[in-house]
């Protein structure tokens, strides 16, 4: 009975001494191995064997990247402006070694040397400055942060700062100054909009008078055109007219002194002729505008007509007669 139950706890103790010297790490992580508490060796993913009771798995952790979320904290600005900000950090671990045996609670040594970092890096901008360079102060926040975790053998792959909130005081005053800002562009936008409506009213109210300057003077010009025309067409017509008077005129006289010839009476019929033209003679001119009194001698008419049968003598010296002369108009013959 001894002897089975001897054997029995040897199977028992040799089995629990084998389990336990199977170590299987998954993928992603490593394990490090201590021998009688001092380092020897990193298990890598996979199955791996330990000697029981000497060996032990001192850490164990995870080699993808991780996140860190910073708490937000108050910071004071370059302009004494308090401010609360808070980030986000992107890491890994690259030694495992370094990352147990150099740091005691890496996450919470991260996490203060972060805090320290963004307090730091704000206090060296003013406020409207973290606001706009947001991209730049993660840019440095990595670099710093990873020179500084670089010994504890962690990569630090990327910072971002998620809020910056500046106190309630501050964001009122905040407001305000917005508020007049934008009222500010909106009274300059709205005086623009003005003066470009000036402007143009102006400069459509130039071009409008030139246009009517020109239509004037064009229709100046229209109307001179048409005046000179006029004025050519009229002195054609009365030169045409002067002419046709004065050929029918001389072609009057020529049937006169033709018929005088052949009839004894016609010297009474010319008296009778030039009576009644000197008659029409007077009455154009008392009917003007500038009259005046004509005086005639009534014996006069007669030695007239002698003075102008002998000048004409007969019908071939008339027709000869210039046609300028207006021999049957009494108004020349009055001057």
């Amino acid at each position: 009975m001894d002897f089975f139950g001897g054997l029995t706890a040897f199977i028992v103790v040799s089995f629990v001494a084998g389990w336990n010297s199977i170590k299987v790490i998954s993928q992603g992580e490593e394990a490090l191995i201590e021998t009688l508490g001092k380092y020897s060796r990193k298990l890598s993913p996979g199955l791996n064997f330990i000697t029981p009771v000497m060996d032990r798995v001192a850490y164990r952790n995870t080699v993808k990247e991780q996140v860190l979320d910073i708490p937000p904290q108050q910071c004071i600005t370059r302009d004494n402006v308090s401010i609360t900000a808070d980030a986000v950090v992107y890491w890994r671990i690259v030694d495992m070694e370094k990352a147990w045996y150099r740091v005691e609670n890496l996450r919470q040594a991260m996490t203060n040397i972060v805090l320290t970092q963004i307090r730091a890096e704000l206090g060296n901008l003013e406020l409207d400055q973290t606001f706009t360079a947001r991209s730049q102060i993660n840019e440095i926040l990595l670099r710093d942060l990873d020179e500084a975790t670089d010994p504890w053998g962690v990569k630090v792959t990327r910072v971002e700062l998620r809020d910056i909130l500046p106190a309630k005081a501050v964001q009122e005053s905040m407001e305000l100054q917005m508020t007049a800002e934008r009222k500010k562009r909106s009274a300059i936008l709205t005086s623009e909009g003005e003066r470009e409506a000036a402007i143009n009213k102006a400069r459509g109210q130039a071009d409008a008078q030139i246009l009517t300057a020109e239509a004037a003077q064009k229709a100046a010009i229209l109307e001179a055109e048409g005046v000179k025309q006029a004025r050519i067409l009229k002195a054609e017509a009365e030169r045409q007219e002067k002419i046709l008077r004065s050929q029918g005129t001389a072609q009057a006289l020529q049937v006169l002194l033709q018929a005088s010839k052949d009839n004894p009476q016609a010297k009474e019929i010319l008296q009778f002729l030039l009576a009644q033209n000197y008659i029409d003679m007077g009455t154009v001119v008392g009917s003007s505008g500038s009259s005046k009194v004509l005086f005639m001698d009534p014996r006069a008419i007669a030695s007239t007509l002698e003075g102008i049968k002998s000048v004409v003598g007969d019908a071939n010296t008339l027709a000869s007669l210039d046609t300028d002369a207006n021999l049957g108009d009494p108004n020349t013959w009055t001057r």
